[in-house]
C-alpha cells in the first residue's frame, strides 16, 4: 500500500511539473490569463490608490467584484492574491501554478488515502490522466484552482455534508459551475439542511463584507455579465456558424470582443442564438435535477443518483453554454473522480471519454488554435474543435439517460415533501404499528 501511494504521489508531481513546464513551450499563451489578467488585477488590487485597468496612479481605490462590475465572483481574487506568497521568489506566473498544485496535492492526498481502496487509486490515476491530456490551460486558469474544492466537497458530501457544502460554495463564489455539483447535492443527500446552511455561511461571509464596502451593485455582476456574451467560437452551439465561417459563408466570421477577452462568432440567427441558451441550459439542468429528485422520492439511493446527477449537471453547463473556453472541461473532473470511487466499474466508459475530450481539448488549444483565430478559420481545427464538442454533447446525453435509468424503490420514500426537504426518515410500517 505505501509503494502505491509513493508512486501515486512521484506521479503527481511529475505530471504538474511536466504541464507547468508545457504552459512556456506551447504556443498560443496558454499562461496568458495568468499573466496578462490575474497579476494585474491582483497586483494593482492589492495596493490602494492604483487603477485597476490601466495600473496607473488614481485618486480612487479600486477592486473589481466591489467598486466596479467583475466577470468573476468576488472569491475569484483569494487564490489570484494568495499566489503572491509565491510570487516574490518565482515570479507571478509560476506562483500561480505553484498555488494551483498546492490546492490539487491537499484534495488528492485526501482521495488517495492510504492507497487501499482500488476506486480511489483508479480515481486519482484517472485524474493525473485528465491533468496531463487537457494541458496548461488546466493549470493557468481560475477554473483550476476550483477543482480541488469540488471534488473534496464531492466526497464529504454525505458524511460532513456541512463541511461539502461549505467548500462547493467557496468555490461557487469563484467560479459559478461547481453550483451544478451542490445542486445534484441537494438532491440526492439526506441532510439537505446541513448543504443549506454551509451555502448560506459561505455567501453571507462573502456578501456582507463586499457591501460594507459599498459593493452592493456588484454584488452579483458577474451573472449579468456572463448572461449577456455572444457565442464563444469554442462553444458547442457555435459549431454550424464555425463551419459557415470556415467556408466563407457571407455573414458568418470569427471575430474578437476585447469587452470579454475572447473570440466570438456571429452568423444568421446568431442574436436568436444568444437570446435563447442561457435560459435552455437552466430550463434542460433544472428538468435533470427534476428528475434526479423523483428518483430520490421514489427510493433510490445516493450512490445510483448523485455520481450521474452532478455529471449531467456539469455537462450540461458546457455543452449547451454559449461561452465555451478550453479549461471549462476541467469540470467533468470531479463528478468523474466521484464515479469512480465509488462505483468504478459503472464509469470506466465515462472516463474513457473524458480523456478522449481532454486530449482533443489540447489539441485545439493551444496547439492549433491559431487556425481558429481568423476571421474565416481554418476547416482543420474546425473539425478537431467540433469533434471534440461532440463528444461533449453524447457525454451530456448518456449522463442524462444514466440518471433517467435509475432504479428506484431500494428505500422507502419520506411521507412528504417536508421531511423529504428535511432529510427525515420514514418510519417502518412494523414499528409504526406498535
Amino acid at each position: 500500500m505505501v509503494r502505491r501511494v509513493v508512486v501515486l504521489l512521484l506521479a503527481f508531481v511529475a505530471v504538474h511539473v511536466t504541464v507547468g513546464i508545457l504552459g512556456y513551450q506551447q504556443p498560443n499563451e496558454p499562461m496568458g490569463d495568468v499573466y496578462l489578467v490575474y497579476e494585474p488585477w491582483s497586483r494593482c488590487a492589492l495596493f490602494g490608490g492604483i487603477d485597476v485597468t490601466s495600473c496607473t496612479r488614481s485618486d480612487m481605490w479600486e477592486w473589481p467584484g466591489i467598486t466596479e462590475k467583475w466577470i468573476y465572483p468576488q472569491l475569484a481574487f483569494l487564490p489570484m492574491t494568495f499566489a503572491w506568497l509565491f510570487a516574490w521568489a518565482v515570479g507571478y506566473t509560476p506562483a500561480w501554478a505553484i498555488t494551483v498544485s498546492l490546492f490539487n496535492f491537499v484534495a488528492f492526498v485526501i482521495l488517495v488515502g492510504r492507497g487501499r481502496s482500488r476506486g480511489r487509486v483508479l480515481a486519482a490515476w484517472f485524474w493525473l490522466a485528465a491533468i496531463l491530456l487537457v494541458g496548461p490551460v488546466g493549470l493557468y486558469r481560475i477554473d483550476g484552482i476550483t477543482v480541488p474544492f469540488a471534488i473534496l466537497g464531492s466526497i464529504w458530501l454525505v458524511r460532513r455534508p456541512f463541511l461539502a457544502s461549505v467548500l462547493l460554495s467557496i468555490a461557487v463564489w469563484m467560479k459559478v459551475w461547481p453550483a451544478a455539483i451542490l445542486a445534484a447535492g441537494f438532491v440526492a443527500v439526506r441532510r439537505r439542511l446541513a448543504l443549506i446552511w454551509g451555502a448560506v455561511a459561505v455567501s453571507l461571509a462573502t456578501i456582507i463584507p463586499v457591501v460594507a464596502l459599498g459593493g452592493a451593485p456588484y454584488v452579483f455582476g458577474f451573472v449579468g455579465d456572463q448572461t449577456s456574451r455572444g457565442i464563444q467560437m469554442e462553444a458547442p452551439v457555435g459549431g454550424l456558424y464555425m463551419f459557415l465561417a470556415s467556408f466563407y459563408v457571407p455573414g458568418s466570421e470569427v471575430y474578437y470582443d476585447g469587452g470579454v477577452l475572447t473570440f466570438q462568432v456571429s452568423g444568421p440567427g446568431s442574436d436568436i442564438v444568444i437570446a435563447v441558451m442561457t435560459p435552455l441550459m437552466l430550463l434542460v439542468m433544472a428538468a435533470v435535477a427534476v428528475i434526479g429528485a423523483q428518483k430520490m422520492w421514489r427510493g433510490a439511493t445516493f450512490l445510483s443518483v448523485f455520481p450521474p446527477l452532478s455529471l449531467a449537471l456539469v455537462t450540461a453547463f458546457i455543452a449547451l453554454n454559449k461561452v465555451g473556453s478550453p479549461q471549462y472541461y476541467v469540470w467533468l473532473f470531479a463528478p468523474v473522480v466521484l464515479g469512480l470511487m465509488l462505483d468504478r466499474r459503472r464509469w470506466y466508459g465515462f472516463a474513457v471519454m473524458t480523456l478522449a475530450i481532454c486530449g482533443l481539448t489540447q489539441w485545439v488549444y493551444p496547439l492549433v488554435y491559431d487556425g481558429l483565430m481568423a476571421t474565416h478559420p481554418a476547416p482543420f481545427p474546425v473539425i478537431l474543435l467540433e469533434l471534440r464538442n461532440l463528444l461533449a454533447l453524447v457525454l451530456m446525453v448518456w449522463a442524462i439517460v444514466r440518471v433517467v435509468r435509475v432504479a428506484t424503490g431500494r428505500v422507502p420514500h419520506p411521507a412528504s415533501l417536508r421531511d423529504w426537504v428535511l432529510g427525515r426518515r420514514p418510519v417502518p410500517a412494523r414499528v409504526a404499528a406498535k
